[in-house]
């Protein structure tokens, strides 16, 4: 069976990598993927020699955690730092795996 949850995507830079782990367990993620991420956007190309690779993070999450961890992304980081972010909505099998035991219980 198929369950509607979201992946909330995060490009961002490199120094970010800790709390950024730390905001989406915050928020319930599982598990997470990390991949480098090379682009251009608004800003140019960024000079990523002295600052290091920008980041992807993806993780599962469900709508009202995707969308809360993507007001905190907005709050806390978009006025300071290179970032951007995003959620889609995606049907997954074994959803199981993408819940947390704590919210599996409430």
């Amino acid at each position: 069976m198929k369950v509607p949850l979201s992946l909330l995507t995060i490009v961002t830079e490199g120094l970010l990598k800790e709390p950024m782990i730390e905001l989406l367990r915050r928020h319930g993620a599982t598990g997470h993927t990390i991949t480098r991420a090379d682009g251009e956007g608004s800003r140019g190309v960024r000079a990523k020699d002295w600052e290091g690779p920008n980041l992807r993070f993806e993780c599962i999450l469900s709508p009202e955690a995707a969308d809360a961890a993507l007001d905190e992304v907005s709050e806390r980081y978009f006025e300071n730092y290179s970032v951007i972010a995003w959620v889609t909505e995606v049907k997954v099998v074994r959803s199981t795996k993408f819940s947390s035991k704590d919210s599996a219980e409430s």
